[in-house]
């Protein structure tokens, strides 16, 4: 309770002089108390909420509990492994020290960043088209999602309060209707939703007309895409403030970069209005991460489960730790998410034998498939092709393929991995360039480091014979 007390002191900008005789005790029993070396009775409570105004729940509920298990997560990674840091310790400075946790765990999470960005400053410095310092936008979003494990605790429980407030009228528990998300603009907004024709709304699948208070969204869209323009636009009313703390603590050389980390959290708010944590979880623990039936349950689209997967990882209650990607048919990534610290999560995915690349032939059709890394580390993946665009006959498609994957240990959570053979598993590389597989028919580049055999006169069918092979 001491740090407790010494907030709200701070809060109202008073001394321990100020506040003891506020309280009718003396200061160095007010210094005692804020050093937890005296209790702060039932009745000095009661006496420091009529006398100052406050609740006294609020002392009780201060957030000391999540940060605690956020503080003892990031203590379970690898740099610490070698400091005996038992949980109670880690418990006790929360409590006690809500400040120095916090400050270590921006510090780590600002190290994580700084490693992901060095990590790709060496990969990049042995290519050609490496970009300039600040001249990666993308890259710097990406790394700011994916150094906080793409979860943000923070926006998940803002937006479920909304679905809560939302759910009150409707009697579906797990995910808010469509009627709802329209009430919504309507009663707390103002705006009149309409489903127009895309000509109307200048080709856009939503558009916020501000001057007539309405949102037109295209009626090209189906359902899951609806209501996730509708979920967006909510986002972008509600949600700001709670976006832009969470913007605040990322490192961006330019607007550019803000930006595109600011809509990818309206997205993750839009997401968790429409699949709220806890009940999204659960389900997806009861059905064993059957992505078409938590499709159904929730009226969401593959990609849509899948990218919600990948936030499963708040402190003490996790879900299966997911990295999604998305490539279109010329292996172009669009879109990384890393749930897991994958190796692969910054610049890895580009292997044609990870069968993420092959799902175009077989569309629609889930694979999965067991990867292994040069290192030895196995992952379970599934794969599949999804389709954006369309609507009408000559409306515009594109088709690309996304991929979830997650690692060995956790593959008996998924319910695809049933009966493939885990012993078998295909060898893929990050990228070529990384990867020291000497006879991979595959390969496009030699790996960094490796002197090439200079034979002509024999041919294995390997592109790039190595030297001492």
């Amino acid at each position: 309770m001491g740090p407790r007390l010494k907030r709200v002191r701070r809060d109202l900008g008073l001394t321990q002089a100020n506040m003891a005789a506020d309280l009718d005790i003396s200061p160095s029993y007010v210094a005692l108390m804020e050093r937890n070396q005296r209790p702060v009775t039932a009745d000095l409570l009661l006496k420091l909420a009529t006398t100052y105004k406050i609740d006294i729940a609020s002392l009780a509920d201060d957030g000391g509990e999540e940060l605690s298990k956020r503080l003892q997560a990031t203590l379970k990674q690898p740099i610490f492994e070698d400091i005996d840091l038992p949980a109670l310790d880690s418990a006790d400075i929360a409590t006690s020290y809500p400040g120095f946790a916090e400050a270590l765990l921006r510090l780590h999470t600002a190290f994580t960043e700084e490693q992901m960005a060095h990590a790709q400053r060496r990969e990049m410095a042995s290519g050609e088209s490496a970009p300039a310092a600040g001249n990666d936008p993308v890259g710097e979003a990406r790394a700011f999602l994916a150094a906080r494990r793409n979860c943000f605790p923070a926006l998940d429980d803002h937006a479920a309060e909304v679905a809560q407030e939302m759910a009150a009228a409707q009697s579906r528990e797990e995910s808010v209707s469509t009627d709802a998300l329209i009430a919504r603009l309507a009663r707390k907004h103002g705006q009149k939703v309409r489903f127009s024709d895309p000509e109307l709304i200048l080709g856009s699948l939503r558009w916020h007309d501000r001057h007539r208070e309405q949102v037109l969204i295209s009626n090209l869209l189906d359902n899951p895409g609806r209501r996730f323009q509708l979920a967006l636009q909510i986002a972008l009313l509600e949600s700001r403030q709670v976006i832009q703390t969470q913007v605040l603590e990322g490192r961006f050389s330019g607007e550019n970069a803000r930006r595109l980390a600011q809509r990818a959290l309206s997205g993750y708010w839009a997401a968790a209005l429409l699949m709220p944590y806890r009940p999204f979880l659960r389900a997806a623990r009861q059905t064993r991460h059957d992505i078409e039936a938590l499709s159904r349950r929730f009226a969401a689209s593959f990609e849509q489960i899948a990218h919600r997967l990948t936030t499963m990882g708040r402190p003490g209650e996790e879900g299966v730790p997911f990295f999604f990607l998305r490539v279109d048919r010329a292996g172009n990534v669009s879109k990384r998410l890393d749930g897991a610290g994958f190796p692969f999560a910054r610049t890895g995915g580009s292997c044609p034998l990870w069968n993420v690349h092959g799902v175009f032939e077989t569309p629609g059709r889930i694979c999965p498939q067991w990867l292994e890394l040069p290192e030895g580390e196995k992952f379970f993946s599934i794969a599949r092709s999804v389709e954006a665009g369309g609507g009408s006959w000559d409306a515009p498609r594109a088709t690309r393929a996304v991929a979830l994957a997650c690692a060995a240990e956790h593959a008996g959570h998924v319910i695809y991995s049933e009966g493939l053979n885990a012993e078998d598993p295909t060898p893929i590389g990050v990228a070529c360039r990384l990867c020291h597989r000497p006879h991979c028919i595959a390969r496009s580049a030699p790996p960094i480091g490796r002197e090439l055999r200079p034979d002509d006169n024999r041919d294995t069918g390997v592109p790039f014979a190595f030297a001492g092979d």
